[in-house]
Protein backbone atom coordinates (compact mmCIF):
# COMPACT_ATOMS: atom_id res chain seq x y z
CA UNK A 1 0.00 0.00 0.00
CA UNK A 2 1.03 3.67 -1.02
CA UNK A 3 -0.57 6.76 -0.11
CA UNK A 4 0.67 9.69 -1.40
CA UNK A 5 -0.11 13.28 -1.04
CA UNK A 6 1.08 15.42 -3.79
CA UNK A 7 1.12 19.35 -3.53
CA UNK A 8 -2.37 19.95 -1.44
CA UNK A 9 -3.92 23.21 -1.24
CA UNK A 10 -7.10 23.51 0.40
CA UNK A 11 -8.75 26.85 1.57
CA UNK A 12 -12.04 27.70 2.97
CA UNK A 13 -14.00 30.27 1.71
CA UNK A 14 -14.80 31.85 4.83
CA UNK A 15 -10.31 32.21 5.56
CA UNK A 16 -8.28 34.41 4.33
CA UNK A 17 -5.56 31.88 4.08
CA UNK A 18 -4.78 28.40 2.84
CA UNK A 19 -5.59 25.91 5.65
CA UNK A 20 -3.29 23.39 3.62
CA UNK A 21 -0.46 24.82 1.66
CA UNK A 22 1.70 22.58 -0.58
CA UNK A 23 1.77 19.48 1.25
CA UNK A 24 3.22 16.56 -0.05
CA UNK A 25 3.97 12.78 2.18
CA UNK A 26 4.33 9.56 1.32
CA UNK A 27 3.15 6.86 3.87
CA UNK A 28 4.68 3.42 2.54
CA UNK A 29 2.67 -0.47 3.27
CA UNK A 30 2.70 -1.06 7.05
CA UNK A 31 4.44 2.20 8.07
CA UNK A 32 3.39 4.51 10.85
CA UNK A 33 3.62 8.37 10.14
CA UNK A 34 2.83 11.09 12.52
CA UNK A 35 1.88 14.57 11.50
CA UNK A 36 1.96 16.65 14.04
CA UNK A 37 1.22 20.61 14.87
CA UNK A 38 -0.67 22.84 17.23
CA UNK A 39 -4.48 23.43 16.46
CA UNK A 40 -5.17 25.54 13.47
CA UNK A 41 -1.60 24.10 11.95
CA UNK A 42 -3.72 21.89 9.07
CA UNK A 43 -2.70 18.53 10.31
CA UNK A 44 -6.48 17.29 10.67
CA UNK A 45 -7.87 19.18 7.74
CA UNK A 46 -4.93 17.02 5.40
CA UNK A 47 -6.14 14.21 7.18
CA UNK A 48 -10.13 15.22 6.00
CA UNK A 49 -8.74 15.30 2.47
CA UNK A 50 -7.65 11.66 2.70
CA UNK A 51 -10.58 10.21 3.69
CA UNK A 52 -12.61 12.34 1.41
CA UNK A 53 -14.13 14.03 4.04
CA UNK A 54 -13.77 17.56 3.19
CA UNK A 55 -16.45 19.87 3.21
CA UNK A 56 -16.53 20.79 -0.95
CA UNK A 57 -18.58 23.14 -1.61
CA UNK A 58 -16.84 25.23 1.62
CA UNK A 59 -13.65 25.44 0.16
CA UNK A 60 -11.28 25.57 -2.82
CA UNK A 61 -8.84 22.69 -3.05
CA UNK A 62 -5.98 21.11 -5.61
CA UNK A 63 -2.78 18.68 -5.75
CA UNK A 64 -3.71 14.69 -6.39
CA UNK A 65 -3.99 12.19 -3.42
CA UNK A 66 -3.12 8.88 -4.40
CA UNK A 67 -3.62 5.55 -2.86
CA UNK A 68 -2.28 2.47 -4.63
CA UNK A 69 -2.77 4.82 -7.90
CA UNK A 70 -6.28 5.59 -7.55
CA UNK A 71 -6.71 9.58 -7.19
CA UNK A 72 -9.29 10.62 -4.40
CA UNK A 73 -8.81 14.44 -3.96
CA UNK A 74 -10.47 14.85 -7.01
CA UNK A 75 -12.64 11.53 -7.29
CA UNK A 76 -16.73 11.28 -7.19
CA UNK A 77 -19.04 10.40 -4.81
CA UNK A 78 -19.43 7.30 -5.73
CA UNK A 79 -15.77 6.00 -6.31
CA UNK A 80 -15.24 8.04 -2.48
CA UNK A 81 -17.65 5.71 -0.72
CA UNK A 82 -16.32 2.82 -1.95
CA UNK A 83 -13.00 3.52 -0.69
CA UNK A 84 -13.75 5.29 2.18
CA UNK A 85 -14.04 2.27 5.13
CA UNK A 86 -13.20 -0.41 2.90
CA UNK A 87 -9.67 0.92 2.31
CA UNK A 88 -9.77 3.56 4.54
CA UNK A 89 -10.89 3.43 8.35
CA UNK A 90 -10.39 6.75 10.43
CA UNK A 91 -10.74 7.15 14.36
CA UNK A 92 -11.68 10.75 15.58
CA UNK A 93 -10.54 12.49 18.92
CA UNK A 94 -13.93 12.29 20.35
CA UNK A 95 -15.61 8.81 20.66
CA UNK A 96 -18.89 9.73 22.85
CA UNK A 97 -19.95 12.52 19.69
CA UNK A 98 -18.87 10.42 16.68
CA UNK A 99 -20.58 7.86 17.97
CA UNK A 100 -24.79 7.28 17.98
CA UNK A 101 -25.50 7.34 21.26
CA UNK A 102 -28.83 5.66 20.27
CA UNK A 103 -27.60 2.34 18.87
CA UNK A 104 -25.42 -0.48 20.44
CA UNK A 105 -22.26 -0.55 19.95
CA UNK A 106 -21.97 -3.73 18.21
CA UNK A 107 -24.25 -2.79 15.38
CA UNK A 108 -22.12 0.59 15.02
CA UNK A 109 -19.29 -1.85 14.30
CA UNK A 110 -21.16 -3.60 12.20
CA UNK A 111 -22.47 -0.53 9.94
CA UNK A 112 -19.03 -0.67 7.38
CA UNK A 113 -19.72 -4.63 6.56
CA UNK A 114 -23.40 -3.76 5.69
CA UNK A 115 -21.76 -0.94 3.35
CA UNK A 116 -19.35 -2.42 1.88
CA UNK A 117 -19.88 -6.04 2.36
CA UNK A 118 -22.31 -8.96 1.30
CA UNK A 119 -21.90 -11.07 4.70
CA UNK A 120 -25.29 -12.20 6.20
CA UNK A 121 -25.84 -10.82 9.60
CA UNK A 122 -24.54 -13.84 11.51
CA UNK A 123 -21.17 -13.29 9.94
CA UNK A 124 -21.37 -9.21 10.35
CA UNK A 125 -21.60 -9.84 14.24
CA UNK A 126 -19.21 -12.25 14.09
CA UNK A 127 -17.06 -10.00 12.49
CA UNK A 128 -17.79 -7.31 15.16
CA UNK A 129 -17.18 -9.72 17.46
CA UNK A 130 -13.61 -10.60 16.81
CA UNK A 131 -13.13 -6.70 16.04
CA UNK A 132 -13.98 -5.87 19.60
CA UNK A 133 -11.82 -8.68 21.02
CA UNK A 134 -8.51 -7.79 18.45
CA UNK A 135 -8.99 -4.40 20.07
CA UNK A 136 -8.42 -5.86 23.37
CA UNK A 137 -12.15 -4.98 25.05
CA UNK A 138 -12.94 -7.52 27.99
CA UNK A 139 -16.03 -9.29 27.58
CA UNK A 140 -16.61 -8.66 23.60
CA UNK A 141 -20.15 -10.06 23.84
CA UNK A 142 -21.25 -8.01 26.38
CA UNK A 143 -19.83 -4.77 24.67
CA UNK A 144 -21.40 -5.70 21.79
CA UNK A 145 -25.34 -4.99 23.77
CA UNK A 146 -24.08 -1.69 25.62
CA UNK A 147 -25.12 1.59 24.28
CA UNK A 148 -21.89 4.17 23.69
CA UNK A 149 -22.84 5.74 27.20
CA UNK A 150 -22.42 2.37 28.94
CA UNK A 151 -18.49 2.19 28.24
CA UNK A 152 -16.10 4.47 29.74
CA UNK A 153 -13.65 6.36 27.33
CA UNK A 154 -10.71 4.40 26.94
CA UNK A 155 -13.26 1.17 26.21
CA UNK A 156 -15.33 3.53 23.79
CA UNK A 157 -12.02 4.51 21.98
CA UNK A 158 -10.78 0.89 21.44
CA UNK A 159 -14.59 0.41 19.97
CA UNK A 160 -14.43 3.15 17.40
CA UNK A 161 -11.02 1.61 16.56
CA UNK A 162 -12.58 -1.67 15.94
CA UNK A 163 -15.08 -0.37 13.69
CA UNK A 164 -12.17 1.39 11.88
CA UNK A 165 -11.13 -2.53 11.35
CA UNK A 166 -13.59 -4.15 11.25
CA UNK A 167 -13.32 -5.03 7.37
CA UNK A 168 -9.46 -4.95 7.22
CA UNK A 169 -8.63 -1.36 5.81
CA UNK A 170 -5.21 -0.75 4.71
CA UNK A 171 -4.87 2.36 6.23
CA UNK A 172 -5.96 3.98 9.49
CA UNK A 173 -6.66 7.77 10.10
CA UNK A 174 -6.51 8.34 13.60
CA UNK A 175 -6.98 12.19 14.47
CA UNK A 176 -5.69 12.90 18.44
CA UNK A 177 -7.59 8.95 18.96
CA UNK A 178 -6.21 9.58 22.81
CA UNK A 179 -6.18 13.66 23.53
CA UNK A 180 -9.19 13.12 25.72
CA UNK A 181 -7.78 10.09 27.64
CA UNK A 182 -5.74 10.03 31.16
CA UNK A 183 -2.22 9.08 30.61
CA UNK A 184 -2.77 5.42 31.59
CA UNK A 185 -5.34 4.74 29.18
CA UNK A 186 -3.28 6.91 26.03
CA UNK A 187 -0.68 4.35 26.51
CA UNK A 188 -2.72 1.01 26.25
CA UNK A 189 -4.34 2.83 23.32
CA UNK A 190 -0.29 3.50 22.16
CA UNK A 191 0.27 -0.37 22.64
CA UNK A 192 -2.84 -1.46 21.32
CA UNK A 193 -2.49 0.24 17.86
CA UNK A 194 1.62 -0.50 17.81
CA UNK A 195 0.35 -4.18 18.06
CA UNK A 196 -1.85 -3.93 15.28
CA UNK A 197 0.24 -2.41 13.13
CA UNK A 198 2.76 -5.28 13.84
CA UNK A 199 -0.04 -7.70 13.46
CA UNK A 200 -1.73 -6.93 10.67
CA UNK A 201 0.94 -4.63 9.11
CA UNK A 202 -1.77 -2.18 8.61
CA UNK A 203 -0.48 1.51 7.59
CA UNK A 204 -1.58 4.01 9.68
CA UNK A 205 -1.47 8.30 9.64
CA UNK A 206 -1.07 9.16 13.41
CA UNK A 207 -2.44 12.89 14.06
CA UNK A 208 -1.25 14.63 16.85
CA UNK A 209 -0.24 18.20 18.78
CA UNK A 210 2.00 15.82 21.25
CA UNK A 211 5.57 15.16 20.14
CA UNK A 212 6.42 12.41 22.77
CA UNK A 213 3.09 10.49 21.82
CA UNK A 214 4.49 10.58 18.43
CA UNK A 215 7.26 9.47 19.27
CA UNK A 216 6.36 6.30 21.47
CA UNK A 217 4.59 5.04 17.87
CA UNK A 218 5.47 6.49 14.98
CA UNK A 219 8.63 5.78 12.76
CA UNK A 220 8.62 8.73 10.78
CA UNK A 221 7.37 12.04 11.67
CA UNK A 222 6.09 15.47 9.87
CA UNK A 223 5.76 18.63 11.57
CA UNK A 224 3.33 21.31 10.15
CA UNK A 225 2.62 25.11 11.18
CA UNK A 226 0.50 27.56 9.34
CA UNK A 227 -0.70 24.76 6.59
CA UNK A 228 3.13 24.21 5.40
CA UNK A 229 5.48 21.16 6.21
CA UNK A 230 8.29 22.38 7.64
CA UNK A 231 10.21 19.40 8.42
CA UNK A 232 10.34 15.71 8.13
CA UNK A 233 12.31 12.97 8.94
CA UNK A 234 12.73 9.55 10.89
CA UNK A 235 10.87 10.36 14.64
CA UNK A 236 14.15 10.33 16.68
CA UNK A 237 16.31 12.44 13.86
CA UNK A 238 13.68 14.97 14.22
CA UNK A 239 13.03 14.62 17.83
CA UNK A 240 17.13 14.67 18.92
CA UNK A 241 18.31 16.92 15.97
CA UNK A 242 15.61 19.06 14.74
CA UNK A 243 16.19 21.58 11.89
CA UNK A 244 12.93 23.98 12.15
CA UNK A 245 13.02 26.54 14.88
CA UNK A 246 9.09 25.64 15.14
CA UNK A 247 9.86 21.98 15.93
CA UNK A 248 12.63 23.18 18.07
CA UNK A 249 9.88 25.15 20.23
CA UNK A 250 7.84 22.03 19.74
CA UNK A 251 10.36 20.12 21.48
CA UNK A 252 11.61 22.17 24.24
CA UNK A 253 7.91 22.19 25.58
CA UNK A 254 7.73 18.65 26.29
CA UNK A 255 9.03 18.69 30.08
CA UNK A 256 12.45 17.75 30.35
CA UNK A 257 12.52 14.58 32.48
CA UNK A 258 9.90 12.91 30.09
CA UNK A 259 12.73 14.31 27.36
CA UNK A 260 15.94 12.24 30.07
CA UNK A 261 14.04 9.14 30.66
CA UNK A 262 12.89 9.10 26.80
CA UNK A 263 16.54 9.27 25.74
CA UNK A 264 17.18 6.15 28.19
CA UNK A 265 14.72 3.43 26.81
Amino acid sequence: MMLEIQDLHVQFHTRNREAVSGVSLTIHDGEILGLVGESGSGKSVTAMAVAGLLPRRQCRYSGRILLDGTELLHADRAQLRRVQGKAIGVVFQEPMSSMDPLMKVGRQVEEVLELHTDLDPQQRRQAALEALAAVELPDPEGVYEKYPHELSGGMLQRAMIAAAIVIRPRLLLLDEPTTALDVTIQAQILALLKKLNQESGISMLFISHNLAVVRKLCGRVAVMQRGVLVEEGETDQVFYHPQDPYTQRLIAAIPTRRRKEERHE
